[in-house]
């Protein structure tokens, strides 16, 4: 199980088991037998492994907290919806991200602090240059101010693209300013939700979008499952 974690992640990020070794500091017949399940790993190999796929340990390993990491749904981690979160203030960032860990949404959330980050991101340019195009993200919230590029360029230059325009973007916003909301939708903006963002505002946007959200039980549920 601890095997296909690794696999699903590093699938999810596209990149090979050689760029994978390189980044864990590990040999590349190293990374083939865990993904083989052939090797005990040590605890150290996992944290080097968890911080090359950026990752925490207990989302890399399968048994901890109930859920099985990115081969849970389907055994692929590229099933599951990968958000990139595109947000300057901290404080939003992080109560967005408390809501969502105390809904036990377990899909990988990306940060990103300014526009131009964002289309490095999105664009797998720069810092981000090792990213593959197949793995752009599958949603993408976005505030609108934003410092270097702003949220409607960004948006524009997302919906402008053949291979990103796809992608849904939903726009955070703390007022409904009519004339950013008119430029959104003519941009081409799938929705809004007022920030900070929660799953459960999240979800009510997005039922037609056919999306894969990871959630898991606590292990505690788990237990009295087994026992009933």
């Amino acid at each position: 199980m601890f095997g296909d974690s690794v696999r699903g992640w590093r699938n999810h990020l596209g990149i090979s088991q050689e760029e994978l070794a390189e980044r864990a500091n590990l040999h590349r017949t190293y990374i083939s037998d865990v993904e083989r399940g052939a090797r005990n790993v040590s605890l150290e190999s996992i944290e080097k492994l968890a911080h090359a796929l950026d990752v925490s340990v207990s989302t890399l390993f399968p048994l901890l907290n109930g859920h099985a990491g990115a081969a849970g749904v389907n055994g692929r981690g590229r099933n599951l919806v990968e958000v990139l979160l595109v947000e300057d203030d901290l404080k939003d960032v992080e109560l967005t991200l408390s809501a969502f860990k105390k809904a036990r949404f377990t899909n990988r959330v990306h940060v990103v602090n300014d526009g131009a980050e964002a289309l490095d991101y999105i664009f797998c340019r720069g810092s981000y240059v090792h990213r593959t195009s197949e793995k752009h993200p599958h949603i993408i919230l976005l505030d609108l101010n934003l410092p270097k590029v702003n949220g409607l360029e960004v948006l524009r230059r997302v919906k402008a693209e053949k291979t990103t325009r796809m992608i849904p973007v939903v726009i955070l916003t703390a007022s409904q300013n009519s004339r950013d909301v008119a430029e959104c939708e003519r941009l081409g903006a799938e929705a809004y939700l007022a920030k900070p963002v929660n799953f459960q505002s999240l979800i009510k946007v997005t039922p037609q979008l056919n999306l894969n959200w990871a959630l898991f039980k606590p292990v505690e549920a788990d237990r009295r499952n087994v026992q009933t």
